[in-house]
């Protein structure tokens, strides 16, 4: 059998097959179905908690938590996503990040992940599923979780993601109804990702910043978040910034304002922004918190939009000041009568 010289490259498995992401109608978590239309299909399952379920469907947290013992709670998520890159590898690692991403906003250890896989096998080759794989792998094994298995099928659509499960302290739960007035809001990553993903979609342009930001963990943000004694947190995801502080709110039954200025950007969102990038699942995330929303002076569309942008592996939004990280607002006491629920000035 003949070997490859050594100073020749190896076949890319992805050579002569186009763009990952042409193989898909969106990309990351902006292809979510939209908030309003999910919350209707899953509002009848909700207030079916047995007696040990600690967070369940009622406030769509971001991860299931069922008491086991007194120290111990476990935390169970699931999420996956068509291609939000072109790289197979980065769209794996990504993809990790974000399903694991739910175990840390619950201030929980992931323990174990399984794979969950929908391949288009007729259209893209095996070997290019495995590099998927191993970018999945390689953020697991920086978080110190094993991947063991899991499921796949036959799709039209290239789909993946993971099942994490993970271990927390039930008394020591991030919760996204625990937030209460007066507060600080701290906000771990900058946002702006679904802009440039959607600029990579659509030319090609490759953005490392956003790259960066979506494969790093949220691990340390959630210890530090515990450290500071919060109680309240989400990530933010598919809904956008506005979206999940819009739900913390209304499952907290409190306010907040937002300081628009203080949120920071991925190099690249603002310019990206200008140029028209926005996603549709970055519009509809807008009108559906539109109606329990006030904008300040000066405040315009775009800065809405921004604000509403559909990440994909974004930080975490936690009530309550935690160091290190940029404080963009404060929750606020609700009058029983308000329809407002977020004030961006």
């Amino acid at each position: 059998m003949s070997e490859r010289p050594a100073d020749s490259p190896a076949q890319d498995p992805a050579a002569d097959l186009g763009r990952l992401t042409s193989y898909a109608h969106g990309g990351g978590c902006a292809c979510k179905i939209p908030p309003g239309e999910l919350e209707d299909a899953v509002r009848g399952l909700t207030g079916q908690n047995a007696p040990d379920v600690l967070v369940g469907l009622d406030d769509g947290d971001d991860a299931a938590a069922v008491f086991v013992r007194p120290d111990l709670a476990v935390v169970s998520t699931a999420d996956f996503f068509t291609p939000v890159v072109d790289s197979a590898h980065d769209w794996g690692r990504i993809a990790a990040a974000n399903a694991l991403s739910d175990v840390y906003a619950m201030g929980g250890t992931p323990v174990v992940a399984i794979n969950l896989v929908g391949w288009p096998r007729e259209l893209l080759p095996m070997e290019l599923m495995s590099e998927v794989l191993q970018g999945g792998l390689d953020v697991a094994a920086q978080a110190g979780c094993p991947v063991i298995g899991g499921h796949s099928i036959d799709a039209p659509e290239p789909t993946y993601g993971m099942a994490v499960t993970g271990t927390a302290d039930p008394q020591r739960l991030l919760r996204n109804d625990a937030a209460r007035p007066g507060l600080p809001i701290t906000l771990t990553k900058p946002i702006g990702v679904g802009l440039l993903n959607n600029r990579h979609k659509s030319t090609g342009e490759v953005f490392p910043a956003a790259i960066e930001t979506m494969t790093a963990l949220n691990r340390d943000a959630s210890r530090d978040a515990l450290a500071a004694g919060v109680e309240a947190a989400t990530d933010v995801t598919g809904f956008g910034l506005l979206g999940h502080l819009h739900k913390m709110c209304r499952a907290s039954g409190v306010g907040a304002t937002i300081n628009a200025a203080a949120v920071p950007l991925v190099d690249g969102a603002s310019e990206a922004l200008r140029d028209g990038f926005v996603s549709g699942g970055t519009r509809r995330n807008l009108d559906w918190v539109r109606p329990h929303l006030a904008a300040g002076p000066g405040v315009t569309e775009d800065t809405l939009l921004l604000l509403a942008d559909a990440q994909t592996s974004g930080g975490l939004l936690v009530v309550g000041e935690v160091p290190g990280y940029p404080v963009i607002g404060e929750t606020t006491a609700l009058p029983e009568t308000a329809d407002t629920l977020v004030t961006v000035r």
